[in-house]
């Protein structure tokens, strides 16, 4: 009977899991992007640059820090909002069996179905991480949670489209060959060097919702939610404007009109590229505009790969469940591939 009853439970809370999960990305990602895609296609265009790509800006500036953080915050809140609460909802509501099952291993099909998970999502690698950081401590594995992480992002299946649309289909292929080596190798990598497989939790009925009975469901999301926003939104708001604030400085051959090519561009647009933040999608009329200014193929690429990928933001977010080992390796490899992409679209796009 007791049993029955643990099985009901468990069915009730994935139910309410999975409706919050469906309502929250059909509102705030599937129905929005499927009116851009249709625009895009007629339009190519999804809209203006978030940074002030092709004009003369100051190294440092308050004013260009609140005028991004604003715009920022406007393009990305509510996905920002349903981040937090699926990530604190998968601490409760989601049994860690099921996500040691499918998840909690550290094999090759662990990181393929981790990706897949984080395609139909949608979100920019900000509002992912909160996501990542409930699964992580409700024991998934390293390289799953560095798949599902990357994967929003860089695998997005409306930006991809989006892209087609806006810079041409030759860049949604680049974009999709190299997303998928950046989401499967660098979460392999960081598995192999990673010390713990899985997050090591002292008491698992913290995260075990089917066998916590001290507290009610209502009250743990609320600590686990009260938990993210502490570890998060701080932080997230002040590297934001830091970020806006020296825009003028992170892209300076979009302000001076030089490095517009070449391997020192490639290079320099893969560390750009790595440290800012966009919302999702935005690195396209960013590309555009830039490549309407003279930007050349090869760093037009490096930009396609680095930008939405991670930020200097993201991996603040991920701080508290990844080491700095981890963390350094998964922004490198970013780097990296970035310069390899940035190589390759020189000879493609």
């Amino acid at each position: 009977m007791e049993n029955v009853k643990k099985r009901s439970q468990t069915v009730r809370h994935i139910g309410i899991f999975l409706l919050v999960l469906l309502v929250g990305l059909f509102y705030v990602k599937w129905f929005p992007y499927f009116q851009k895609a249709l625009a895009a296609s007629s339009t190519h265009s999804i809209g203006d640059a978030i940074i002030n790509v092709g004009k003369e800006a100051p190294i440092f500036s308050i004013e260009s820090g609140m005028t991004f953080t604003i715009a920022y915050f406007n393009s990305v809140w509510k996905a920002v909002v349903l981040g937090l609460i699926v990530g604190s909802l998968v601490q409760v509501l989601i049994p860690t069996q099921l996500i040691k099952k499918y998840l909690g291993g550290s094999k090759f099909r662990n990181s393929v179905f981790a990706m897949v998970l984080g395609m139909p999502t949608m979100m920019c690698t900000c509002c992912t991480a909160p996501v990542a950081v409930g699964l992580k401590r409700s024991q998934a594995s390293v390289n799953s949670v560095v798949a599902f992480f990357l994967a929003n992002p860089l695998l997005n299946p409306a930006t991809l489209v989006f892209m087609g649309f806006v810079l041409g289909w030759k860049f949604t292929f680049l974009r999709l060959i190299f997303g998928v080596i950046a989401v499967l190798g660098i979460a392999t990598i960081v598995s192999k060097v990673s010390k713990a497989k899985r997050v090591h939790v002292p008491d698992t009925k913290i995260f075990d919702p089917i066998e916590e009975t001290q507290q009610g469901v209502i009250v743990r999301w609320i600590k686990a939610f009260e938990r993210l926003i502490i570890e998060s939104i701080p932080a997230y708001i002040v590297i934001v404007f830091i970020l806006g604030a020296f825009q003028g400085l992170l892209f300076p051959a979009v302000n001076s009109g030089q490095l517009n090519s070449g391997i020192i561009a490639i290079v320099l647009f893969s560390l750009v590229g790595t440290l800012f933040v966009i919302p999702t999608a935005g690195e396209i009329p960013i590309i555009q505009v830039l490549l309407a200014l003279g930007l050349s193929s090869g760093p037009a690429a490096t930009l396609l790969l680095t930008l939405p990928a991670v930020s200097i933001v993201s991996l603040s977010l991920l701080k508290p469940v990844f080491t700095w080992k981890e963390l350094g390796i998964i922004g490198s490899g970013i780097i990296l591939l970035g310069i390899v992409a940035g190589i390759f679209g020189s000879f493609i796009l």
